[in-house]
């Protein structure tokens, strides 16, 4: 349902990336925005300067930063929310009462994007899998695009997008809490284990935020499925389009699976082998899955079976996901600071057979660290705790190994530093938010980086 923003009051909650890219967007077409967040003006400066240049030739642009005023939202005629802003927001009753629409900016963006969605949402492997998807499509010859929580908000992309465009989308279980008719025509869940548990009062909460990817999808559409995961498994007799699974561990009637050491299709037009399992470059059984989901998507999509090969070899993942760093006297530094919940971690410490000196903490997202303690009891030689976590991890992990505390990443790389020997595997693996400590995980893992690379020179 587009909407004619010209003279239109739109209110924009949230003034991170997707909310500055939508106050963009409606800015563009001569909407009356206005943008508000609990952060003061002089935080968001360098961020919100380029709106305001904006504003100044194509409509008309109101800034409330520093907090919220009710009037905004009940005086709007649309209210668009920000995937970090809870619906359970106080100020969002006002306009829901007023009879005022609240919709996510992936709603916003799919009203006027041209091309077809690829929907792609889990606990965990959500940037990694879409980014392949995105590059298996480019590599098939196709116009394929990464965007959504992944970096590029979905709604950047509308003004310049064409019908042979095919979009694939990060989702969080944020973002499809507000969507009204948002439909991808192929809709993924990858995994689901307890995430976000500081936002949602359950896990089928959570869970049930997830499964609006197939809210509005149709019976010619496609839920790629993991078959491996019993809760994600279950909803191929749920959902109402096509469900298409994917397992590293059974053969498939109907899509992706190994067997004998070889990556194959199946439907109903038969068999496909696509490539040797060893053409993946990604440490970790749970990349194996994310492999299988993106070639299963890619070839829904249209995409050739024969053209999946040659980007498959030539992908080697995406930064902060069990990324190398570098090796310093024979000791190999990962950087896995996108790993923001237990189980993430327990993925990251599964794709190393021991020796590992593990940099964990953060801003906890109420999670239960005592699911790390066999793994880290078999595979952690050192623990390095960081962040407002630290207390709540040590105790859960009391016994488990040697535990050093650090106040700073800098000072937790130092340490890990003097521990190591030869053939260690330093790994940063928070299971945690970063919000105590830093921007976001993008950032924690650039300064884990950075660290790193001051360590390079020989202790003198």
């Amino acid at each position: 349902m587009k909407m004619d923003y010209a003279r239109k009051t739109i209110l924009v909650v949230g003034a991170a990336k997707s909310g500055l890219a939508s106050a963009r967007f409606l800015l563009g077409r001569g909407a009356r925005v206005v943008l508000t967040d609990t952060k003061t003006g002089e935080a968001l400066e360098t961020d919100i300067a380029p709106l305001r240049d904006l504003a100044a030739d194509s409509g008309r642009l109101t800034l409330e930063l520093g907090g919220h005023q009710n009037a905004s939202f009940t005086g709007c005629d649309l209210v668009v929310v920000s995937p970090g802003v809870p619906l359970s927001l106080p100020y969002l009753d006002l306009s829901r009462k007023a009879g005022i629409p609240i919709i996510a900016e992936i709603e916003l963006a799919y009203r006027h994007l041209k091309g077809k969605i690829i929907g792609i949402t889990g606990s965990n492997g959500k940037t990694t899998t879409t980014t392949l998807v995105s590059e298996l499509l480019t590599g098939a010859g196709m116009k394929g695009h990464a965007a959504g929580n992944i970096g590029t908000p979905l709604i950047d992309f509308a003004a310049d997008s064409s019908p042979d465009d095919y979009y694939a989308v990060e989702l969080s279980s944020f973002q499809l809490e507000s969507i009204g008719d948002f439909r991808p025509f192929i809709g993924s869940i990858l995994n689901l284990t307890p995430d976000h548990m500081d936002r949602y009062s359950s896990f089928e909460a959570y869970v049930a935020a997830k499964e609006r990817i197939f809210t509005n999808q149709l019976k010619t559409d496609f839920a790629v499925l993991n078959a491996d995961d019993t809760r994600t498994a279950a909803m191929r007799t749920k959902v109402r389009s096509r469900a298409v699974l994917f397992s590293r561990l059974i053969a498939i009637e109907e899509g992706a699976f190994v067997r004998n050491g070889r990556v194959f299709f199946r439907d109903s037009e038969g068999e496909k082998d696509l490539f040797p399992v060893g053409a993946i470059a990604l440490k970790g059984a749970h990349n194996l899955e994310n492999v299988l989901a993106a070639c299963a998507m890619v070839i829904l999509a249209g995409a050739p079976s024969e053209s999946l090969e040659d980007s498959i070899r030539k992908f080697k993942g995406v930064e902060h996901r069990i990324e190398w760093v570098s090796d310093v006297d024979e000791v190999q530094y990962f950087n896995d600071s996108k790993a923001t919940n237990v189980d993430a971690t327990i993925k990251s410490l599964e794709a190393f057979p021991g020796n590992i000196l593990l940099i964990i903490g953060g801003r906890d997202k109420a999670g239960d660290f005592t699911a790390l303690r066999s793994l880290v009891r078999e595979r952690v030689k050192h623990l390095i705790l960081i962040g407002e976590a630290a207390d709540k991890i040590r105790k859960a992990l009391s016994g488990t190994a040697e535990t050093s505390e650090a106040q700073s990443m800098e000072e937790a790389v130092s340490i890990c530093r003097s521990l190591a020997r030869r053939g260690d595997i330093v790994l940063l693996a928070p299971a945690c938010a970063s919000f105590d400590m830093f921007q976001n995980y993008e950032h924690r893992g650039r300064v884990f980086k950075e660290a790193v690379r001051r360590i390079r020179q020989p202790l003198g």
